[in-house]
């Protein structure tokens, strides 16, 4: 497990390493920068899951240790996700943007007998509507980032809570019975962050569908 676990938390940092890419690559190639961070997210979440098991299947003084140790890596390979779909719905609308303002500038000129006129009052409310629109993606993008940072605070909270529980449980020796409590409680702790950060994107996701 110690060999497994180290390689994932290796792969977890060069995740992050390439991540900090993302801004500067061009854009004929960042599609490729971010098909191979996912590629590597895949990997670590794969691995993880043949952690859970071997954690599971730690001796019982070690095996809380070890789910925590899992529980850590988890947590951090989802917020790589998260950072990696924000990015990709940031560079979506973007490209959304360009197009609309290629087509915008490519328009000819309507032409009539009488006289030439250009359609000014179309024109001026599509640029509001991008407007609003690039203004309404910062804003939600914005909030999206501040309740992942709050989820963050909370998965640190959480957790230093429930390693004192468990430092003050061995040493009163509690039973077996009570740290199977405070075990079921700290997962549901977990479904609850994770089903959080899962409602948010998805709310993001119909936000920026509906702006598009």
């Amino acid at each position: 497990m110690e060999t497994l676990y180290h390689q994932t938390n290796k792969q977890i940092q060069e995740v992050q390493s390439h991540m900090g890419r993302l801004e500067t690559t061009d854009r004929q190639s960042v599609h490729l920068l971010e098909n191979d961070l996912q590629s590597r997210i895949d990997q670590i979440f794969n691995h993880l899951e043949r952690l859970e098991i071997l954690a599971s299947k730690e001796p019982p003084n070690r095996r809380q240790n070890a789910k925590l140790r899992v529980d850590q890596l988890k947590y951090d390979v989802q917020h790589l996700q998260t950072a990696l779909r924000n990015f990709q719905h940031r560079r979506y609308a973007r490209e959304a943007q360009d197009r609309e303002r290629e087509e915008l500038m490519s328009r000819t000129f309507t032409t009539n007998d009488a006289d030439t006129s250009i359609p000014i009052d179309e024109t001026l409310q599509l640029n509001s509507n991008l407007h609003n629109a690039h203004r309404g993606m910062d804003d939600l993008l914005g909030s999206g980032s501040g309740i992942l940072n709050g989820l963050r605070d909370q998965r640190g909270t959480l957790k230093g809570t429930h390693k004192k529980m468990l430092d003050v449980a061995n040493m009163l020796g509690l039973s077996n019975t009570v740290m199977r409590l405070i075990e079921r409680r700290a997962t549901q702790d977990k479904f609850i962050m994770i089903g959080g950060m899962l409602l948010t994107c998805v709310f993001m996701f119909l936000v920026i569908r509906y702006l598009g």
